[in-house]
């Protein structure tokens, strides 16, 4: 089996309503994603939100892996998730191509359908419908990469592509690594009936779950003609790493639990109502009705977060990829985390957990 690539994953919290809060924020954002280049870190993944105020300021997330983009040399640059159902099609191409320019061919290219019903309700699209407008997207953009600039023809209720060209092209042939968002099973199969890489998280569900999830994901890629081994699964997560697991806990409970609140209110709010997220609701209540350390003590036995010690580090590692993860997007940056924290624990889980 080979080593688990390990990642970075952004929400990009502000905890804070001024400004300048705000400001730093992404600041801090750009030094920590810079330091891990040089460390040897594999992907800075950045998420798609809207409207979710402290929760996330990722609205434009392109935009910042297009600064990183000449800030670093190696490390890979990740839109984790394009919410295609709210973009056109020739602008999503137009903007993935740019940046693989920018970057010199180091984009890997996550879609998703988005989670929010606000934002269906913002961006006048059918969130009933959002299996199927993502689907028709991501067709078209693949398309248009795949014409290499020769003319496509796209027609569709909410956009259309009038037999034109498209440019820039992307550096990478005929285009950047696909990756599909999801936490259900459902989302896992549709990934995998389609060939493309799998971008998961453990905080709603659980990893003994998400393990049999991945291993459903594997034998649906071969049922349809895929190499299994041919494709990756990463799995974000948040977490922090201090000397000790006190230290760990006296630094980061308090923005781990303000995020995971967050988190769990926004994937599966209390008056949404869908069986499919009954344990996503269990786990998630559970955290939120506890006291810190409890709650913290419930997460990390389900593997939803990691907040340990080194050796306690490494034993999760190896679980997340005995559970068939290729790739690790730690969400080291979590909460409004004090910079010098975050700073700490990217340096010591490179050097003492992941041996980067």
């Amino acid at each position: 089996m080979a080593p688990i690539r390990v990642g970075m994953g952004y929400e990009l919290e502000v905890r804070g309503r001024s400004r300048k809060v705000e400001q730093r924020a992404f600041e801090n954002v750009l030094e920590q994603v810079v330091r891990a280049d040089q460390l040897g870190y594999s992907t800075a993944w950045f998420v798609e939100h809207h409207f979710t105020r402290g929760f996330s300021h990722s609205s434009a997330p392109d935009l910042v892996l297009a600064a990183l983009a000449r800030m670093t040399e190696r490390i890979r640059l990740g839109l984790g998730v394009v919410l295609l159902p709210f973009q056109h099609p020739v602008r999503t191409a137009e903007r993935i191509a740019t940046l693989d320019i920018l970057s010199r061919g180091r984009v890997e290219f996550g879609t998703g359908r988005g989670a929010s019903p606000l934002e269906y309700q913002s961006f006048q699209r059918p969130f009933e419908q959002s299996r199927r407008l993502w689907e028709e997207n991501l067709d078209t953009v693949l398309a248009i990469f795949e014409a290499d600039g020769a003319p496509v023809t796209a027609e569709h209720e909410y956009w259309s592509v009038p037999d034109v060209g498209v440019y820039p092209r992307p550096v990478q042939e005929p285009h950047p690594p696909v990756w599909v968002a999801s936490t259900s099973l459902d989302g896992y199969q549709q990934a995998a009936k389609r060939g493309h890489n799998l971008l998961g998280m453990t905080m709603l569900k659980g990893l003994d779950d998400v393990a049999e999830d991945i291993a459903a994901y594997r034998k649906c890629l071969a049922d349809n003609g895929y190499d299994p081994d041919s494709r990756r699964v990463a799995l974000m997560i948040p977490w922090h790493v201090a000397p000790t697991r006190d230290a760990a806990y006296e630094n980061a409970a308090d923005a781990i639990m303000w995020y995971m609140r967050r988190q769990v209110n926004l994937v599966a709010p209390p008056d949404y109502f869908d069986a499919r997220h009954a344990t996503h609701r269990v786990l998630g209540q559970e955290a939120v009705g506890q006291s810190a350390e409890d709650a913290l003590e419930i997460l990390r036995e389900h593997h939803m977060i990691v907040c340990d010690d080194v050796e306690g580090s490494r034993k999760a590692l190896q679980r997340l990829h005995e559970a068939g993860a290729t790739d690790l997007i730690c969400q080291f940056q979590v909460g409004g985390l004090a910079q010098e924290h975050v700073l700490s624990t990217i340096e010591l889980f490179a050097s003492e957990v992941a041996g980067l």
